[in-house]
């Protein structure tokens, strides 16, 4: 069963969380829009699930501050170093690629590389930040010092499932947000499918020998590791896993942050992002015709017979979020219970 909230009043009630932990109230209404991203466009897996049990022990446990505010330590006008200092990462990533584009409007690109950075969330919500300035915003985030998934034929863990995120407009449509990790599904699907009681396809996670493991509840308990994008060698996890070093390099060695790889911890503290805009439209005319162009070809390619018709990613999502915007977002009952156990006066909608 589900209950149906109303969205404006489920992102006033995490905003209210957040202060209620020490959380400026301006960051505190950024953190609560990232978080409450996931539940809206459908991204369950990094949606309101994870407030009581990532964000609020963080919080709670002194592993982010609550106060913290970013610290520029390098300025070279089209590229910021800065030091994150543990703040709510919910924030400082939708802040980092504020400033990044803030600097492409003047430089026509902008980088900020941030170490010290908390879990951030769905990347895509940060990347699509630079959108309306009709900029492409790339996010890439490693896992600080956790690690979860072993290169192809290594036997212990060494990288975490390292998301990216690149967000373009496309004219008048929905923009292009690929939001993705960089293991065939994140750590949050898995958990979600054990906590469901169901059993998830074989080509998500693998036994030491690689034998294809369908109980989600083995991940946690250690027996099962989760697999690249490509699956085995044979069919290109080197790829998948190629990508995750890629975006260790861009988040964690460009900032300093910890590097999975070489941590003596197993935590995800001291996290990498990196938040990149371009602005092309300052260095050649005709970017934003060019790629209402693009996704429009996309739309108009025809789908395979009696099949849906053919989209781009973003796009469904971003259909989802404006219907949920207007009606409601649906949340599974013991997840409303829980909302509800935080702030009592939360009433789902009718």
């Amino acid at each position: 069963m589900t209950a149906v909230v109303p969205y404006p009043a489920l992102l006033a009630t995490v905003t209210d969380v957040f202060v209620g932990r020490g959380v400026p109230p301006d960051r505190a209404a950024t953190a609560a829009e990232a978080l409450c991203h996931g539940d809206l466009t459908g991204v369950t897996s990094h949606g309101l699930v994870n407030l009581t049990r990532l964000y609020l022990p963080l919080l709670e446990s002194g592993r982010a501050d609550p106060a913290a505010d970013m610290v520029v330590t390098a300025d070279l006008g089209a590229s910021v170093h800065a030091d994150a200092r543990r703040a709510l990462g919910l924030w400082s990533a939708a802040q980092a690629v504020d400033l990044a584009a803030a600097r492409a409007a003047r430089h026509g690109i902008g980088m900020v590389s941030l170490r010290g950075a908390t879990h951030i969330g769905c990347a895509g919500f940060h990347a699509a930040r630079a959108v309306p300035h009709g900029m492409v915003g790339l996010v890439t985030s490693n896992c600080g010092g956790q690690r979860i998934a072993p290169p192809p034929g290594g036997s212990r863990p060494v990288l975490g499932t390292n998301p990216l995120a690149l967000a373009c407009p496309a004219g008048d449509r929905h923009p292009f947000v690929l939001d993705m990790s960089t293991t065939v599904v994140p750590t949050g699907r898995v958990r979600a499918a054990a906590r469901e009681g169901r059993d998830i396809p074989p080509g998500w996670l693998a036994a030491a020998d690689g034998t294809p493991v369908t109980d989600p509840t083995a991940f946690d308990r250690g027996e099962a590791r989760l697999l690249w994008l490509g699956g085995s060698p044979e069919t290109g996890a080197h790829k998948g896993f190629g990508l995750g070093l890629l975006v260790e390099v861009l988040s964690a060695l460009v900032s300093g942050a910890a590097l999975g790889p070489a941590s003596e911890g197993d935590a995800d503290d001291d996290i990498g992002v990196l938040a990149l805009a371009v602005a092309p439209d300052l260095l050649r005319p005709g970017f934003a015709a060019d790629a209402d162009r693009l996704f429009g070809a996309l739309l108009d390619c025809p789908p395979v017979d009696g099949g849906e018709p053919v989209s781009y990613p973003g796009r469904p999502e971003a259909e989802r979020a404006r219907w949920r915007r207007a009606h409601g977002v649906p949340l599974p009952d013991e997840l409303y219970e829980e909302l509800r156990g935080l702030a009592p006066d939360l009433r789902a909608a009718g």
